[in-house]
């Protein structure tokens, strides 16, 4: 699919390609029971007759973007963008160009009826490209393979299409969410987003002064005050910048330059606002502040537990977190609470009910793929500024610039 001839894109051919394919996007069909302002259920209070409190409804676009390093670098990204309460006459002007790094943040509870409509906008900036692109929803057990985005298996979404997925929500745990057509080149792109699930327990009543859990413990061993969901990953500026010039793509020399959580680099990482939208994404969305919305930064209050829903999907390498001064407990692995397995029916599944497996820890591995549910307990630690970071001490850099890179700040107040 990718040229390895050298070719330049004009300006008029790409703003071409946007109008022959802003008529296309204007019929998209989102699909969410009940609702009755064209499937933005979330966004605008207006049920129809069917509404059910249980339907969650979420709209994205997959397209390209560009995205403001903490060096001050902009590199050209593949991405999803929030489409959700956009009408759907609007889809193409909001969708084009507005690729976010992480991607917008899926968050739901146990027992919803999931309901994610995706549209590939297509990328302004690589006219030349047809890409497909899919949601897959890692980790997570689907019921029906054609929701799960792998291509072999399951539906992908062409350019100015619409596809609507749908998951029947009942495994809590850490998640995350990636595009899986071409999945080196589009993650290494930038199709990355979290995607965390809250347990029923969550409705019950309160277990040792805790109303907020990460899986259905019985006996509040995971409950927590605030979370906190960080994303590992890290980009290769080199692989970015051939592939808008329309260069043959390195794959088998990857090595990424710009570690990041959450799409950003520290300082960047505690920023409230997140850095400034490239010019060209400005230009085109004036009302777009940053394409890095999502902060890194952990305050906590002193005398409550922070629960950190750590995740990786980099492609090139494994990543360590350490945090300095302070104890990680790791209670969930992958989406499962950490204990023994039991169980003597034979006939019957085994249930987690067993050993206590959770440990206390300064750091956690994660390979791309894993995830980590890491509790952090403040009770008689002294308030102040605390740094969690990787002890990949080569990776604390933004590009060429030393000091940065994977690293943010626990704030405890």
């Amino acid at each position: 699919m990718k040229t390895g001839k050298l070719f330049f894109i004009s300006i008029p051919l790409a703003l071409a390609a946007n109008t022959a394919l802003t008529p296309a996007l204007a019929g998209v069909n989102i699909q969410c029971p009940g609702d009755a302002n064209d499937g933005i259920i979330n966004a605008v209070p207006a049920p129809g007759p069917n509404y059910n409190a249980k339907v969650k409804c979420k709209h994205l676009s997959a397209g390209d973007g560009f995205i403001t390093m903490a060096d001050g670098s902009e590199l050209y990204i593949f991405g999803f963008s929030n489409l959700t309460g956009i009408p759907q006459a609007q889809t193409a002007s909001a969708g084009i160009l507005t690729a976010t790094s992480t991607a917008p943040s899926i968050v739901l509870d146990e027992g919803d009826k999931f309901y994610l409509s995706l549209t590939n906008v297509g990328t302004l900036k690589r006219p030349d490209l047809f890409d497909p692109h899919s949601v897959h929803f890692h980790g997570f057990p689907n019921a029906a393979s054609i929701f799960d985005g792998e291509p072999e298996a399951s539906a992908v979404i062409g350019m100015g299409s619409t596809f609507t997925y749908f998951y029947d929500i009942k495994e809590p745990g850490t998640y995350m969410y990636h595009c899986h057509v071409e999945a080196s080149e589009h993650m290494q792109m930038g199709m990355l987003g979290n995607l965390y699930i809250h347990p029923a327990q969550d409705k019950g009543p309160a277990i040792n002064g805790y109303r907020k859990f990460a899986y259905n413990d019985g006996n509040g061993a995971t409950g927590y005050d605030v979370e906190f969901p960080i994303q590992m990953g890290s980009f290769d500026s080199n692989f970015h910048a051939k592939h808008i010039a329309v260069q043959p793509l390195p794959f088998a020399d990857m090595k990424d330059d710009y570690p990041i959580l959450n799409g950003r680099g520290y300082p960047d990482t505690i920023s409230a606002t997140g850095p400034a939208a490239p010019a060209e994404v400005a230009d085109m969305h004036p009302n777009l502040t940053t394409t890095q919305p999502l902060s890194s930064k952990i305050t906590v209050q002193s005398g409550k537990r922070a629960l950190l829903r750590i995740s990786n999907l980099n492609v090139t390498r494994n990543y360590t977190l350490a945090v300095m001064g302070l104890t990680m407990k790791v209670v969930g692995k992958d989406a499962r609470i950490l204990r023994a397995m039991s169980g003597t029916d034979p006939l019957q599944p085994l249930t987690q009910t067993g050993a206590d497996l959770s440990y206390e820890t300064n750091s956690v591995t994660l390979g791309s793929g894993e995830t980590a549910d890491v509790l952090i307990e403040t009770a008689g630690v002294a308030p102040g500024k605390y740094f969690l970071y990787t002890t990949n001490l080569n990776y604390l850099s933004n590009g060429q610039q030393d000091f940065g890179g994977m690293m943010t700040e626990i704030e405890i107040i």
